[in-house]
């Protein structure tokens, strides 16, 4: 049994089991076990696991092949070849593990990230609705067959090249739009993803605004996650001001580590504490059975 660590009341609402370079893989109960003591030691009191949904079998068996009509022929061989590397993994057992470590008492709840599928949602939406998770992230990886995160692939990175920026984080927005009008997720996960080349419009505002809008409208909440400091760009998830109008606007709020292997789990949790705090957010949401619950970012009693 995990102890009980310290109380800072921040959760760790994104964790993967797996990084991207692996394919094949298992879920086991003592990896997320593992998971769960490494969170409780950093004073994260709760965990979600959130593997990605295009790691499971299933979902290749529901949506593979959806690239075949994505604009930009010549990046559909690469996401056939992406999909073919990440579906590897049975779903069932991974919610049978999760299950049963929870059901141990070890503070982790059940989820899953989910893409945003344009036309295919109803589908995904069908198909979550079989399995008993607590809490689903919705995400943006990818426009069209240009999965724009991917900086590692040469022509992947080649697109930032040769696309506007401005026109990039429109489609990136009107994808996030469509991913709250769905009603399939809980969670805008890391909100802000598209700026992780370092390519920001010189006036993101109009952006920001119908980010935060989504948000509002879907009754959804947002990331704040410490992965953007892992990454070029070095900021935070989501940046200054799009969390300033999450919080004016009265967003609900998780936050996050993005971890995709064990170092990572609660990476920088204090710093996402002080973040919330000098930013003027005390409450945070977590989810059980994909209803929402609220905690104190940090205890308000000096005593």
């Amino acid at each position: 049994m995990v102890s009980k660590g310290p109380s800072t009341t921040v959760l760790d609402y994104h964790l993967h089991l797996w990084p991207h370079s692996q394919g094949d893989a298992e879920a086991t109960i003592e990896q997320v076990a593992a998971y769960c003591e490494r969170a409780v030691d950093a004073g994260v009191e709760e965990i979600a696991l959130t593997e990605h949904l295009f790691r499971f079998t299933q979902a290749k068996d529901l949506l593979g092949g959806f690239w075949e009509d994505l604009p930009v022929e010549a990046l559909r061989p690469s996401m056939a070849a992406y999909w073919d590397h990440h579906a590897r993994v049975d779903l069932d057992t991974y919610v049978e593990v999760v299950q049963a470590v929870k059901a141990e008492g070890l503070p982790v709840v059940l989820g899953l990230e989910v893409d945003f599928y344009r036309d295919r949602m109803d589908q995904v939406a069908g198909f979550l609705a079989g399995y008993p998770f607590d809490v689903l992230l919705g995400s943006v990886h990818w426009l069209g067959a240009w999965r724009f995160d991917v900086l590692s692939e040469p022509l992947m990175l080649a697109e930032w090249e040769i696309r506007d920026v401005d026109a990039v984080w429109d489609e990136y927005t009107r994808a996030m739009e469509e991913l709250g009008e769905s009603g399939v997720c809980d969670v805008f996960a890391h909100p802000d993803l598209v700026k992780i080349a370092g390519r920001v419009p010189a006036v993101p505002d109009e952006f920001y605004d119908r980010i935060t809008e989504a948000a509002v409208r879907s009754g959804m909440a947002a990331e704040v996650s410490s992965a953007g400091w892992r990454k070029p760009m070095g900021e935070e998830y989501p940046a200054p001001p799009l969390l300033r109008r999450f919080i004016d606007q009265g967003v609900p709020l998780t936050t996050a580590s993005d971890a995709h292997d064990l170092p990572d789990v609660a990476d920088r949790v204090g710093d996402l504490r002080d973040l919330l705090l000098s930013a003027g957010a005390t409450r945070l949401r977590g989810f059980r059975n994909r209803q929402p619950y609220e905690v104190a970012v940090a205890s308000l009693d000096p005593g």
